[in-house]
């Protein structure tokens, strides 16, 4: 039932904005048009960033950078009481969710989503985001170069999450 419902939905959507454009007398069409104009126009500036990072996330993964910086940081984590299999996570997810998410799903698949390592992976996916890339493309869609305190604010927020994720889980799982 529900399904048939939601198919429905953007298709009644759009016939509501294309009639009540029409009824106020509006070139509902050329609007449109002007509106998909600029997203395209959006799309090709941002596109050489997106393009940046997609390479940068796979040479970081393909070259075991991610591991080493792992490694490094091995020992301030293990202070800070959180498993080291999930600093790969926490060092990817700022820059790239597909490639965080393939990190995850190898830490389920190993781990199980029941075991410690697996609930802390589950709560740091969920309580981070992917800062580099939202600062780089946000910022850059509308044409920000000065990110000022953006992004040490951002790193600061996935950094505080990769801490108390692993903190949480101990206290309530």
């Amino acid at each position: 039932m529900i399904n048939h419902i939601a198919q429905w939905v953007l298709p009644f959507a759009v016939t509501i904005v294309f009639s009540a454009g029409s009824v106020k007398g509006l070139k509902v069409f050329e609007l449109f048009r002007r509106g998909a104009e600029k997203g395209l126009a959006t799309v090709y500036s941002i596109f050489p960033t997106v393009v940046a990072l997609v390479v940068a996330v796979t040479m970081l993964r393909e070259s075991g950078a991610i591991g080493l910086i792992a490694d490094v940081f091995s020992p301030v984590a293990s202070f800070l009481g959180i498993p080291s299999e999930i600093i790969p996570i926490g060092l990817l997810t700022t820059v790239s969710g597909g490639g965080s998410l393939s990190l995850f799903r190898d830490v389920l698949k190993n781990d199980g989503p029941d075991s410690f390592i697996g609930q802390v992976s589950s709560v740091l996916m969920g309580a981070t985001d992917t800062t580099f890339y939202a600062v780089s493309i946000y910022f850059g869609a509308v044409g920000i170069k000065k990110t000022r305190h953006t992004l040490l604010a951002g790193l600061a927020a996935d950094f505080t999450s990769l801490v108390l994720s692993s903190f949480f889980v101990k206290l309530f799982l």
